[in-house]
């Protein structure tokens, strides 16, 4: 294929799709992601598209977003493995919030076979998910529904969370950067996420290699309040992504990557246990900040804590990250 008809397609996609990552735009044209690089380079300087780490966008800088539909079918086998490795982290009989996105949707879907769960959310795409699930209790946020993303927003939803105590909760946004944690291109969509954030002891992010590096326009979860990622391996030629996920680490940020080349960690029969299969776990080098006191968690509060680890594992974990970096 000529370089102007990779372009095209290139071109093509973004346009059909609002955003998508190098790994999908190279596996489309049949090349290289370092040559499908270049030619994301070369669009953009037509001024055609916009490039975010590890993907291309349409043109529209920090508010700009895709809705469901194009974000539906952009990085679907990350988002599985990712889901995959997250729903190993819930335990029975534990009280979550779950925020709206398609990656928590795919979650929610896992989270249907936990007994005894309670989920928080204010999305109607994981309401739905778990609707079926008669040994899983759903509360939803009061608010304003965004169509856009199926979610309910505004200062209903943002009130019905006071109060609120759960163990953990699992966000998904626009963009996630070490400098400024987890950001959404979207006013409403950021408060609720906020709101949801107080109610958790902890919070746990479910971002896909396209969000790192990437920064949208209202900060959701600054990143030292973020107790854990989980996200899938970065391409092979994707350093800047591979050092995102250093600089989240060296800021205390567990770090859990789904198996190598989006495929997800083998998983455990038991429910609530560790799955950690292919993951890598980065432990906290100290105390992380909590939320203070407040409500007690409505039912098992376990929550996660790999401090008492050691240095020893914690050194090993760094090695496993700078392997990453170098590969």
């Amino acid at each position: 294929m000529f370089a102007a008809e990779r372009r095209q397609l290139i071109l093509e996609m973004v346009r059909a799709n609002g955003a998508v990552s190098l790994r999908e735009l190279a596996r489309v044209v049949q090349t290289s992601e370092v040559t499908v690089r270049r030619d994301v380079r070369a669009l953009e300087a037509e001024g055609l598209l916009d490039r975010r780490h590890g993907g291309a966008v349409l043109p529209g800088g920090f508010t700009r977003e895709s809705g469901f539909p194009q974000k539906s079918h952009l990085a679907t086998a990350e988002k599985t493995a990712i889901a995959d490795l997250a729903a190993g982290l819930v335990e029975e009989g534990e009280a979550i919030v779950v925020g709206a996105g398609t990656t928590t949707q795919e979650l929610a879907r896992r989270l249907a076979r936990v007994p005894g769960l309670t989920v928080v959310t204010n999305s109607l795409l994981v309401a739905q998910a778990l609707a079926h699930a008669n040994r899983v209790e759903v509360v939803m946020t009061g608010g304003t529904l965004r169509g856009s993303n199926y979610a309910l927003v505004g200062s209903g939803a943002e009130q019905s969370l006071q109060g609120l105590r759960v163990s953990r909760a699992f966000l998904s946004g626009s963009g996630l950067t070490a400098e400024r944690g987890l950001s959404t291109s979207n006013m409403l969509s950021a408060s609720v996420d906020r709101a949801l954030v107080q109610a958790a002891g902890e919070v746990v992010v479910l971002a896909d290699h396209t969000k790192l590096g990437s920064d949208t326009m209202f900060q959701t979860v600054p990143t030292d309040l973020i107790t854990r990622l989980v996200t899938d391996e970065p391409a092979a030629h994707d350093d800047r992504g591979a050092a995102e996920l250093q600089a989240l680490a060296d800021q205390g940020v567990q770090i859990a990557v789904a198996g190598s080349g989006g495929a997800p960690a083998p998983a455990s029969s038991e429910p609530g246990s560790s799955g950690r299969g292919n993951r890598r776990d980065m432990p906290l080098p100290g105390q992380r900040r909590t939320h203070g006191s407040g409500p007690q968690p409505l039912r098992g509060s376990a929550v996660l804590s790999e401090q008492g680890q050691g240095q020893g594992q914690g050194q090993s974990d760094r090695a496993r990250v700078a392997d990453l970096r170098r590969r």
